[in-house]
């Protein structure tokens, strides 16, 4: 397979929408280099193209914020760890800290083992207490807000933080097809 293949499709006219959708940490990437999306004077619309977005941001060359997109991405897949990659550190000493983002009530209705529900308190004690070498895995429903979280705490130092690919829903179909899986109401 070639070089050009192995990438993924995007070009200045791609939406925004498809652009979050397609690359999960765009947003953040886009704001952190660029200043886009963070704010009300920099925000987009779903349905405005990449290249209407870089034209109204300075004129941003568009091959340039591609690229930043494109390397944001390939970034971001090493820190996505896989439901049966997970499954395995189970039994790892010690073993790996497993924070569930997801609502308490999701957390009370199904959750991966030894994991514990995330709170600003349990952030406070990880960032004042646990080791920086620890390995800590964050999970929620379907893998979209994960990413940014473990982006965080590896922003703050903890450098084996890893994401759940496609969230416990991943982890239910991949790994431990006992876990029950479910939809919320406002999914599609």
């Amino acid at each position: 397979m070639s070089a050009t293949a192995e990438k993924p499709l995007i070009d200045g006219s791609i939406t925004m929408g498809e652009v979050l959708e397609r690359f999960p940490g765009a947003k953040r990437s886009l704001f952190a280099q660029y200043h886009i999306g963070g704010c009300q004077s920099c925000s987009y619309d779903d349905e405005e193209t990449l290249a209407e977005v870089c034209e109204r941001n300075e004129e941003l060359p568009v091959d340039e914020v591609i690229g930043h997109i494109l390397t944001a991405h390939e970034n971001d897949k090493k820190i996505f760890l896989e439901p049966l990659e997970l499954k395995a550190t189970f039994d790892s000493e010690p073993p790996p800290r497993l924070l569930d983002l997801r609502t308490r009530e999701e957390h009370e209705a199904v959750a991966l083992p030894h994991s514990e529900l995330f709170s600003n308190d349990l952030l406070q004690e990880i960032f004042g207490h646990e080791n920086k070498e620890r390995v800590i895995i964050l999970y929620d429903h379907t893998g979209d807000k994960c990413l940014d979280a473990a982006a965080y705490l590896i922003g703050h130092g903890f450098k084996n933080t890893r994401a759940l690919r496609g969230g416990i829903d991943a982890y239910a179909q991949e790994a431990d097809p006992e876990i029950p899986r479910y939809k919320l109401e406002f999914e599609e």
